[in-house]
């Protein structure tokens, strides 16, 4: 088998093929381990932990803290967890694992072919898995390209912090970026098209994280976004719609990533280069007939997360070596080999603070048997936490089925009540037998049992 792309959602797929018994050769052109090693999951919370720290010891009288935290300690800590770029580790735990890593840019030029860098040439007797990726959208505005924006990329390898950073998007990576840098000591500029950030969540969530940067000194522009941008003595000017105009050292550009499959080659197989791979839960590329060729994570657009590419990795390599060696592959819902979540329980954090951490459906689907309950974060454990400790907490329920189907927490460390959230909707535990799932006192959990109570249990 043959993978494309050494990431850790490709580095899951070939490890679990090897151990399935196939010879594995694991392709990538830039470093093993990946964007989330690199320069995206790992770095990105490196740099938020220690404001975030900061901000929860304020919080506990009795803890001495100091003000600020050190950005050169910062970004010493992080280049410990990213080693600076340097991939041996990872080279050698593939070697270890039975897989043969090679350098290069890998390209499909034929069925179960792919040749890398235009030389030599790879067949794969069983079948080819893409795990790519993902890259940045580039928006289209006027000046942009003279001004060498930042990308997600510079942001979080950076070694030094801007005196003034403009922040362009209200996702997941301008907003943890924003803050990051705001804690780091720059001055902030998020400029986002909406009303609040983070637009797919409850409207609580996004208003509980522009409090949370305004409070750490951002400045947030709602309702804008850029006409143009140049370069001018001191710095770049930004001009907001509406016609505000900004002077920053530099611009985040955090407007959203699309599939990395410019380059690779699918043109040859009749599909669109720079669309997402579409797949079947097994991982296999429906417009591609042969059962040979697989997608999994980013480069599919299914659930564009590092932890469900690595699930849906797992049930892909699993699926070819049962194939490879003859055996039934289970395209069942909820089987080994199906990534049956990727519809229902896709679990994701945003890690400022206050966190966010949601699972599900964010709200109840129009013309479905769904209930909403909103409740506050106010429960013994929570006061104990930390002083004036905010936070809310939401259930999306099927009244028909009586089980969650949704679940979203905002606060300080509400990431940790996250799992919980997903075996119950990934178990489809009824409520009634939920209701004997007893939390501990005095912990943050015991809102699952406020939550039940304000449904009616």
């Amino acid at each position: 088998m043959i993978v494309i792309g050494g990431g850790p959602v490709g580095e899951v797929a070939a490890e679990r093929a090897a151990r399935g018994g196939l010879q594995v050769a694991l392709v990538e052109h830039e470093r093993f381990g990946g964007e989330c090693s690199y320069w995206a999951c790992i770095p990105s919370k490196a740099l938020l932990r220690p404001g975030n720290l900061l901000a929860a010891a304020k919080r506990v009288p009795g803890v001495p803290v100091g003000d600020a935290v050190d950005p050169a300690e910062v970004f010493a800590r992080r280049d410990w967890f990213t080693g600076k770029g340097d991939d041996t580790g990872q080279v050698k735990w593939a070697e270890g694992v039975g897989i043969a890593p090679i350098r290069g840019h890998g390209r499909i030029t034929g069925e179960r072919e792919v040749t890398v860098d235009g030389g030599d040439v790879l067949t794969a007797r069983h079948a080819v898995i893409v795990a790519t990726g993902s890259v940045p959208r580039t928006p289209s505005i006027p000046g942009l390209d003279t001004i060498s924006p930042w990308g997600s990329r510079e942001a979080t390898s950076a070694e030094a912090v801007p005196r003034r950073l403009g922040v362009l998007g209200g996702g997941v990576v301008g907003v943890e970026m924003a803050q990051a840098f705001a804690t780091l000591g720059a001055e902030v500029h998020l400029i986002i098209s909406g009303a609040r950030p983070l637009p797919r969540l409850p409207d609580f969530a996004g208003d509980a994280v522009i409090a949370g940067l305004r409070e750490v000194g951002v400045t947030v522009h709602t309702g804008s976004g850029l006409d143009s941008v140049s370069a001018v003595d001191g710095g770049k000017e930004l001009a907001l719609k509406g016609g505000d105009r900004l002077l920053v050292d530099e611009l985040l550009v955090a407007t959203g990533r699309r599939p990395a499959t410019d380059g690779l080659g699918v043109e040859t197989l009749g599909l669109e280069a720079g669309a997402p791979l579409t797949t079947d839960d097994n991982g296999r590329v429906s417009a591609v007939d042969g059962d040979w060729l697989f997608a999994v994570g980013d480069v599919t657009g299914r659930a564009p997360l590092t932890h469900q590419g690595k699930y849906a990795a797992r049930a892909a390599g699993d699926s070819v070596a049962a194939q490879a060696a003859g055996k039934p592959v289970d395209s069942a819902a909820w089987s080994a080999h199906s990534a049956t979540a990727d519809h229902h329980a896709i679990p994701q954090v945003v890690f400022t603070d206050p966190e966010v951490a949601s699972v599900g459906l964010a709200g109840p689907e129009e013309g479905k048997p769904h209930r909403v309950v909103d409740i506050d974060i106010a429960v013994a454990g929570s006061s104990l936490h930390a002083d004036g400790y905010a936070g809310k907490a939401r259930i999306v329920v099927d009244t028909e089925r009586g089980v969650l189907v949704g679940a979203t927490f905002v606060g300080q460390d509400v990431s940790e009540l996250l799992h919980s959230a997903t075996i119950a909707i990934v178990g489809e535990v009824p409520l009634s037998r939920l209701w004997h799932a007893v939390p501990s006192f005095p912990t943050i959990s015991e809102v699952w049992l406020r939550l039940l109570e304000a449904y009616g249990l």
